[in-house]
Order: structure tokens, then C-alpha cells, then sequence
């Protein structure tokens, strides 16, 4: 019985990190890139299909979640969010985002994981389909910001890290990255997840 107990105990210390990647299509382009520079160093998933608006977000977050067994839960919502719909109102109104990042937070924080937010990426000038503007972005994570830190929760600035090269990495006209776009924004999420393991 000690013996079992001992081996359990050593497999424990050197089980990979488990890291749940949370947010819509911008981390699903990056997370290939997350899982392969972890790769042999943890274990990396990503929540089922787009995660959209908080709204989806506070439906669905105890399914994502599953056991809760996470070290690190790096996340992000706002994209969907400040989506301008046929009402000419956003998709989730900005009070209601941060209501409902609040309530996903306490979520996730029963599960003991260290948190990372991810802030929302640029929106090029322009028409865009769906309707989205570009001085959006900036509100809604000035509001996404406030709530992060009275939360204590670490923030990964993936909006100021694409500014620097948005030309290079954007797509045309497009809220989405070139591959090369969304390796770039993969290194700071690397970078994020292993400063809270460490």
C-alpha cells in the first residue's frame, strides 16, 4: 500500500500542467501554436467550438470547465461581444459584459486554476461583416482591464502585442491573423501561461 501511495505521489509531481484555453476564433487560431511550443511540457485544450459572447460564456462554462482539474485557464471574451447586430445594438451591451465576466470569473476561480485574461485584438478601420468598430475594442477593454484588476487577475495584453506589427500579422480588412499572425500572439500566451506555473 506505502509502495502505490509513493508511485502516486511521483506520478503527481510530474504530470504535465493541464491549461484550458478559453475565448472565440482569434485563440483558436493560436492555440495549435500554444500546444506545440508545449508541447512534452503540458497538456493544452481548448473549450468546444467558438466560446462567442460572455452570454455563451455564462451557458456554457461549467461544460467547459468539465472536472476543473486546470492549472492555468487562460481567457478571453469581447470580440462577439461588441459585434454591432441589425438593431444597431452590440451583441452583449457593455454593462452586461461585464456582469457576465464577473459571474465566468467566479466560475473559474472554484476551480483553483491560476487566471489569465487575455484583452480583446484590434478591429481594422473600415466596413467590416459583421459590424464591428474599431473604437469598441478600446471601451470594452478598458471595462474587461477594471474587472481584471479588482479580481487580481492577470492580464495578457494580446491587443497591444498586435499593434506593434498589425499590418504584418492582420489579415486585410479582416479581425483575423495570418498563420505566421497567430504565432506571433502565441508567444505571449506561452509566456503568460508558464509565468503563473511558475
Amino acid at each position: 500500500m506505502k509502495l502505490l501511495l509513493s508511485f502516486l505521489f511521483a506520478a503527481a509531481l510530474w504530470a504535465e500542467p493541464r491549461i484550458l484555453i478559453i475565448g472565440d476564433s482569434i485563440s483558436i487560431g493560436y492555440t495549435p501554436f500554444v500546444t506545440k511550443m508545449l508541447e512534452g511540457k503540458a497538456t493544452v485544450e481548448h473549450n468546444a467550438s467558438n466560446g462567442g459572447p460572455t452570454n455563451n460564456g455564462v451557458a456554457h462554462i461549467s461544460e467547459w470547465l468539465k472536472d476543473g482539474n486546470w492549472d492555468v485557464i487562460h481567457f478571453n471574451f469581447g470580440l462577439h461581444d461588441l459585434k454591432i447586430m441589425e438593431n444597431e445594438k452590440h451583441q452583449v451591451s457593455i454593462e452586461d459584459y461585464e456582469t457576465n465576466l464577473n459571474t465566468i470569473i467566479a466560475a473559474m476561480k472554484k476551480t483553483r486554476a491560476k487566471l489569465v485574461f487575455a484583452t480583446t485584438t484590434p478591429v481594422p478601420e473600415g466596413k467590416q461583416n459583421p459590424v464591428r468598430l474599431t473604437a469598441d475594442v478600446l471601451r470594452f477593454n478598458a471595462v474587461a482591464l477594471r474587472v481584471m484588476a479588482e479580481q487580481k487577475i492577470e492580464v495578457n495584453d494580446l491587443y497591444a502585442v498586435a499593434m506593434k506589427r498589425i499590418k504584418e500579422i492582420q489579415r486585410p480588412n479582416n479581425v483575423h491573423f495570418t498563420d505566421p499572425g497567430y504565432e506571433e500572439l502565441a508567444k505571449p500566451v506561452v509566456e503568460s501561461i508558464w509565468k503563473q506555473l511558475r
